[in-house]
């Protein structure tokens, strides 16, 4: 009697806690999901990104407005010998000393419709002799002025379609990005969760068997056990603490690399608290194909793929070696002794040059960029028509994957409750003497697997959410579109 009650109690200690050290951080998957797409370097760096792409946009639309310039040189000062011709064709060396002071100030406006531009400039030079102590100054008050190329291409054009496809892009690939940070960080939590889980059966397991061997030498000591029994007891024993030791180490590792990602820098350990309220919502397979279609980057990405390819075609057709352009100029100009005078009664000046260029034998080269480009294009619609039917069966796969899951939680959630039944029933029946310690041991890693079945299976879920917010950047759960076109 006295070694059943030694028994029972040697084998039934408290439940050991998964912890060693103190806690003193509790975390939900929700709070560790907002920590994440707070502090963590990959939401820093999405972040960055994002404005950088916003400046490139602003850049972008500047050079389409008007550009003002002043250019100036303050002052112009030489002292020189420079040859002059003599009237009976010999050289002489005459010293100089003359300051030529100019002043230019211009606006441009180019024109996305032709790819030329319109000018406007004012312009003063000052001429200064100091040795003959002479002033004179010119100048246009006012010229306006008119650049076109003809027949060339007009990159203008392309980029007013072009670059706000990119900038809109990078918008909906910064909401891409967040919500792929919440699936690394649910990942992350899964993985210390899962270690901190198994580093508590480990510990159980440990004391389980320690108490397994130490009851198995006082049975042994009574003649009740054999030694070879005893030694599989030692060993358990000894392969517990092995695993006690593994575990220890997978704790640590999931530790750093879960606090290093969201973003926590202090000492303290984490709890992580599992997340066993489900999400609860049905996904339409049509809505989050549209949805998806709608959201994602890749969409504006295809668009802007195939604009890319047409961009290089027409390049190919406008760089065909015919180039011609015209330019031309009207204003008003002076000279006179003094600044006023420069504005007095000026004199009109008109320029009008056409330039033609006209390849005469280019041996194929220009007919080959252009078969090329075509070629490409081709390329990029049949890519571009893959990834589009990649894309609808990943989601397709995804959607049904998810309401697979949540099926299988629910029988996962029955195991684990049957299996830790089932234990109690097998303790209880090995306190009467009804069952041995091999079936006791049976039913203890059916329910420890049983747990870490449903642990895993929690993952799949969060894992499977996660990935359908990735994928359609779509809220299920309140019907609306994840992130804002601001």
């Amino acid at each position: 009697m006295k070694t059943y009650i030694f028994i029972a109690f040697a084998f039934f200690p408290t439940l050991i806690q998964a912890q060693t050290k103190e806690t003193k951080l509790k975390l939900s998957l929700v709070q560790a999901v907002g920590l994440a797409r707070e502090n963590s370097i990959a939401a820093l760096q999405a972040a960055t990104l994002k404005e950088t792409r916003y400046w490139q946009y602003r850049n972008y639309k500047a050079d389409y407005l008007p550009q003002v310039s002043l250019d100036a040189s303050l002052p112009d000062f030489t002292r020189n010998n420079v040859a002059v011709t003599q009237p009976d064709g010999t050289v002489e060396f005459r010293p100089v000393a003359n300051d030529n002071s100019q002043l230019n100030l211009g606006i441009r406006q180019p024109l996305r419709f032709s790819g030329g531009q319109v000018f406007m400039s004012s312009n003063l030079l000052r001429f200064r002799d100091f040795d003959r102590k002479q002033t004179r100054y010119s100048g246009s008050p006012l010229v306006i002025g008119f650049n076109q190329p003809l027949f060339s291409f007009n990159s203008f054009k392309w980029d007013k379609k072009i670059e706000p496809l990119k900038y809109e892009e990078s918008k909906k690939k910064y909401t891409e990005d967040l919500e792929y940070i919440s699936k690394t960080a649910s990942t992350l939590f899964f993985d210390l969760l899962i270690a901190q889980i198994n580093h508590e059966i480990a510990v159980k397991n440990k004391k389980n068997n320690d108490t397994l061997y130490k009851i198995g030498e006082v049975k042994a000591g009574m003649g009740k056990l054999s030694r070879d029994e005893l030694m599989q007891l030692k060993l358990a024993s000894l392969n517990a603490g092995k695993a006690l030791s593994q575990a220890d180490l997978y704790v640590e590792s999931a530790m750093l690399n879960f606090k290093f990602y969201i973003g926590n820098k202090s000492d303290a350990a984490i709890a992580l608290l599992l997340p066993e309220k489900l999400a609860e919502f049905d996904i339409d397979m049509s809505t989050a194909i549209s949805e998806a279609r709608k959201n994602k980057h890749q969409t504006v990405e295809f668009r802007r793929t195939l604009l890319e390819a047409q961009k290089e075609v027409a390049r190919a057709h406008g760089d065909n070696g015919l180039n011609a352009s015209l330019f031309a100029t009207f204003g008003l100009s002076n000279k006179a002794n003094d600044i006023l005078g420069i504005y007095s009664n000026p004199k009109d000046q008109q320029t009008l040059r056409i330039g033609v260029q006209v390849p005469i034998l280019d041996w194929g080269r220009s007919a080959a960029r252009i078969k090329t480009a075509q070629a490409n294009q081709k390329l990029a619609e049949y890519s571009i028509a893959m990834q589009e039917n990649n894309f609808d069966q990943e989601i397709y796969t995804q959607v049904k994957q998810f309401k697979l899951i949540r099926e299988q939680m629910q029988n996962n959630v029955a195991a684990d409750v049957t299996a830790q039944e089932r234990y109690e029933i097998a303790r209880n029946r090995y306190l009467l003497g009804d069952l041995s310690i091999t079936d006791l041991n049976i039913a203890l890693q059916e329910k420890d697997q049983a747990k870490r079945d449903y642990i895993m299976s929690l993952k799949n879920f969060w894992d499977a959410y996660y990935n359908i917010r990735v994928l359609t950047l779509y809220d299920f759960e309140t019907g609306n579109r994840i992130g804002t076109s601001d």
